[in-house]
């Protein structure tokens, strides 16, 4: 039975104890999170350097990145970049095969990632989204979302490889993208067999919104009840995780047992 995968966002430069430590070159913080959100539950860790690291040093930040973190924990990484040489530079070193974080619905980064994906057996995260932006609706973003299948089939990259993310935007500033969303999840496992898996950046539902917790949990459980296969999430919101796991029993995805909570965190 297939089960949520939780691929944790805490390795983001984004946050300052991690920012920190990409400028200082300290591996502690790195190292902390990555056993820290192992133990949570996570299936993936994701690595992003975010804004910590100038561009032209971002290869080498990677292959650091990579190095340090896998010293600690044998889980797969999902590589988390707009600058595909440092996600590629990161390929280079992985000891599993890891995911690519993402590539958009544009013909030259698809030409450039596909690619590369393969060459490095990495799953790989597409955008529904071009250079003019997200679109609104479910139907532009299955647009999006057929390109990128058919680009999987063009560059020889099995479509249950093929993440899709229909990417959810902030409730409190965006929220009749919502249910677009959860109805993207659903076409998309119409357009080929096997279909390509779905993911979202849970945490952009609540983005600045004061019930952060709150909306990602409810979000959660709605988002998996239309067919999500995965999550960059908050690995170590117990409650959240909770969600994840009754969801899989609700949704018969997992065998019942009273330690099914437990039974969740140690798959």
């Amino acid at each position: 039975m297939a089960q949520l995968i939780i691929i944790g966002e805490r390795i983001n430069g984004m946050f300052k104890d991690i920012g920190d430590a990409l400028r200082n070159k300290d591996a502690k913080p790195l190292q902390h999170w990555a056993l820290k959100q192992e133990e949570g539950g996570a299936h993936y860790l994701d690595v992003n350097s975010g804004p910590a690291v100038p561009k032209e040093e971002r290869p080498e930040a990677y292959e650091w990145m990579v190095k340090v973190i896998q010293e600690v924990s044998n889980l797969p990484l999902c590589l988390d970049s707009t600058n595909y040489d440092a996600i590629e530079a990161g390929l280079k070193h992985l000891k599993r095969p890891g995911m690519i974080n993402s590539v958009p619905a544009e013909r030259d980064k698809i030409e450039r990632v596909f690619p590369m994906a393969v060459q490095y057996n990495a799953s790989l995260i597409g955008l529904t989204m071009d250079k003019v932006g997200i679109p609104k609706d479910a139907e532009n973003r299955i647009v999006f979302a057929m390109e990128l299948v058919a680009a999987a089939d063009e560059f020889g990259l099995p479509t249950d490889e093929l993440y899709i993310d229909p990417l959810i935007l902030p409730c409190n500033v965006a929220q009749e993208h919502a249910p677009e969303v959860l109805e993207a999840i659903r076409m998309v496992k119409t357009l080929s067999n096997p279909a390509p898996k779905t993911v979202l950046g849970l945490s952009n539902v609540s983005q600045k919104s004061p019930d952060r917790h709150l909306i990602n949990r409810t979000y959660l459980a709605m988002a998996m009840a239309a067919g999500l296969d995965a999550a960059i999430m908050d690995a170590n919101d117990d409650d959240l995780v909770d969600v994840a796991a009754t969801g899989q029993i609700l949704l018969n995805k997992s065998i019942y047992a009273d330690s099914y909570l437990k039974v969740f965190r140690q798959r």
